[in-house]
């Protein structure tokens, strides 16, 4: 069966991410090399791959030819980009299968679209009914809440997650501070 599978904050190239995320890796090519390799271990041929921001970063991003040599190593028959901030022109360039700010997605785990985004959002279509969001950004930061999943490879291990993994995460996560706020006819 195909499945749909997501990561987000890869940062392929980005040296200085090592240090500002607390990344275990020796230096940047180790980094990049175990991204994909986790990438390999998991997304199969025929499954859909959503990157939720944040591919490459640094100045290995500005070169056309390093992009695509880890584009193309990339696994999956689809490769999906949702924008992140360190997401340029050179990489929304390359030959996705999709490129967007926002995307709801169907998959096979949920009844409801899967709302992805690069920065973790109050609200989404379908939240009230128990819509899911997946995001990024924010690194390990905040794990996320019970409605809403970082989907970032600092929290999972350096390696994407399906749907069933954040559903099973969010129910150890507390409810969004604002939640009420924003969706005051949700039932707690």
């Amino acid at each position: 069966m195909i499945a749909n599978w997501y990561t987000a904050d890869l940062h392929f190239g980005h040296e200085n991410i090592l240090s500002h995320a607390a990344r275990p890796f020796r230096d940047v090519q180790h980094m990049d090399a175990a991204l994909l390799e986790n990438l390999w271990n998991k997304v199969a041929p025929e499954d859909q791959l959503w990157i939720i921001g944040d591919f490459a970063f640094g100045p290995k991003a500005k070169d056309e030819a390093w992009l695509w040599q880890i584009f193309d190593q990339l696994p999956g028959a689809g490769k999906h980009l949702i924008i992140g901030n360190h997401d340029g022109p050179l990489t929304r360039d390359l030959p996705w299968t999709s490129v967007s700010h926002l995307a709801e997605v169907n998959d096979p785990a949920s009844d409801l679209p899967v709302t992805l985004c690069h920065y973790p959002m109050m609200t989404w279509d379908g939240a009230r009914k128990g819509a899911v969001h997946l995001f990024g950004h924010v690194h390990g930061n905040w794990r996320g809440s019970a409605n809403s999943i970082n989907a970032g490879v600092d929290v999972w291990d350096y390696s994407p997650i399906r749907l069933q993994d954040a559903l099973s995460r969010m129910k150890s996560l507390p409810p969004h501070k604002h939640w009420q706020d924003v969706e005051p006819r949700v039932p707690r």
